[in-house]
């Protein structure tokens, strides 16, 4: 027995409305994530005000000179990393890799709906009625990853960067690696 429209088309706005609302929950997480606890040592010493009044600062501190190094300062700082090109030799693997797993998953996937089989993603069945719907889904897919990742290269967050390819490579490979198993 197969359910009417209607209720499969609500069970994929609920689906895609959940998706989107996990997106956006992860989104908003990364910079809380980001966040870290604070190397510098703290002191029981009075803070040092020498900004209008440098006899009242010196007499607090017991500093002729009115001003005392913070240990924050003393402390050296360690280099931040160096900055990478966006298109660099790493992403390019990594994009190409996306883009060719990408293209299997639509050639097996097409040739899998060609022959009466089911699509089994629920995004990806909206676009299954035609080979350029189809297309577009898995152009889209590709064009999100990369978009993605540079916006994660944007602010900062160079192992998402990184990893956001590395995930979509994984699940196109499962997904080629079953769908090739269930023909």
């Amino acid at each position: 027995m197969t359910n009417p429209p209607s209720t499969r088309i609500k069970f994929l706005s609920t689906i895609l409305l959940r998706t989107q609302g996990l997106i956006l929950l992860a989104l908003l997480s990364v910079p809380a994530c980001a966040q870290g606890p604070s190397m510098a040592p703290l002191s029981d010493s009075p803070l040092n005000y020498s900004t209008g009044n440098s006899s009242l600062a010196s007499s607090r501190s017991g500093n002729a000179g009115g001003t005392v190094p913070s240990p924050a300062a003393a402390a050296s700082l360690p280099e931040a990393p160096e900055q990478h090109k966006f298109w660099d030799n790493e992403n390019r693997a990594l994009f190409a890799g996306v883009a060719v797993l990408s293209a299997a998953d639509f050639a097996v996937t097409r040739s899998i709906l060609q022959n009466g089989g089911k699509e089994l993603n629920p995004v990806t069945r909206f676009f299954s009625g035609s080979t350029a719907g189809l297309a577009v889904n898995f152009a889209g897919e590709t064009a999100g990853v990369v978009g993605l990742s540079y916006l994660f290269h944007r602010t900062g967050h160079h192992r998402l960067e990184r990893i956001t390819p590395m995930l979509d490579v994984g699940a196109s490979a499962f997904a080629v690696i079953y769908d090739l198993n269930h023909r």
